[in-house]
């Protein structure tokens, strides 16, 4: 079975500058990545102040916030929606959430909140394919490495816990992991791959002349942040069960008119 993910972080809907509603050009961007499944963070599922403003009486459609929840106004009438709540303030909340075309047999939200300033969690969703069940793991995680490294513990647990037995695995989503101190411990603990990491291997001569020099390959996952001058490795979809066929991020002044992230994109083959 062959799958197109993508993992995207939307700046809570809004443009990075001037904080204009990005919603309903987001819905189409998220469209054109023509993708089986879609990892979203900093997703708003209640913003009053904005939907005050911005509502149905607003001029400009393109500065249109719907009544809808983002992911269900993402979702349409096509795909299913699953919503991870994380940070809830007076006017609203906001979380993680994933689209499918596959049917979403059952979710959990894991709160990994790790102080009382940064409201984080790992949202959990069982696709139920033609293949048999995949495991999605929605992530991001929080600003700080010792965070970070905690709510990674608790990201190796919940895996482990919840896909057993070497089942398929993706995980994706926004690790904040700019110095890639992360990506070690998730493929000794969990058996995953990073895709750019599998499609960045080098000939087969290449491989010899640095095993023979004691030198191992280096792997880094792709630039992501900011959007208009990708530069920080903060996205990653990792996977387990799957050959990476193909992963690329979008960026250009499209996609840094949306948000500060730009969007990564993967072809899968199921193993």
């Amino acid at each position: 079975m062959k799958i197109r993910v993508a993992t995207y972080n939307i700046h809570k809907g809004v443009s990075s500058l001037r904080s204009t509603p990005r919603v309903v050009a987001l819905k189409k961007a998220i469209g054109a990545f023509g993708a089986d499944v879609v990892f979203l963070q900093e997703v708003q599922g209640r913003h009053d102040r904005y939907q005050a403003r911005y509502g149905e009486k607003v001029r400009s459609p393109h500065h249109h916030w719907p009544e809808k929840a983002q992911h269900e106004f993402f979702a349409g009438e096509n795909l299913h929606a699953a919503y991870g709540m994380n940070a809830v303030y007076d006017h609203g909340h906001h979380g993680n959430a994933l689209l499918s075309c596959f049917p979403i047999g059952n979710q959990h939200n894991h709160d990994v909140s790790d102080h009382a300033y940064e409201q984080r969690g790992i949202l959990h969703c069982v696709l139920e394919t033609e293949a048999g069940n995949v495991h999605c793991y929605v992530v991001h995680l929080g600003l700080f490495e010792g965070s970070r490294r905690r709510q990674t513990d608790a990201l190796i647990n919940a895996v482990n816990d919840s896909a057993p037995n070497g089942e398929p695995v993706i995980i994706a989503g926004d690790f904040n992991d700019w110095r890639n101190t992360l990506s070690e411990c998730l493929r000794l603990n969990l058996g995953v791959v990073e895709v750019f990491d599998e499609l960045s291997k080098t000939s087969r001569l290449g491989e010899m002349v640095r095993s023979m020099a004691g030198r191992e390959r280096r792997l880094v996952p792709a630039r992501t942040f900011p959007a208009a001058l990708p530069w920080f490795r903060l996205d990653r979809i990792y996977v387990r069960g799957f050959k990476v066929e193909h992963a690329e991020v979008l960026h250009g002044p499209q996609w840094a008119r949306l948000s500060d992230h730009a969007p990564i994109v993967a072809n899968l083959q199921l193993k």
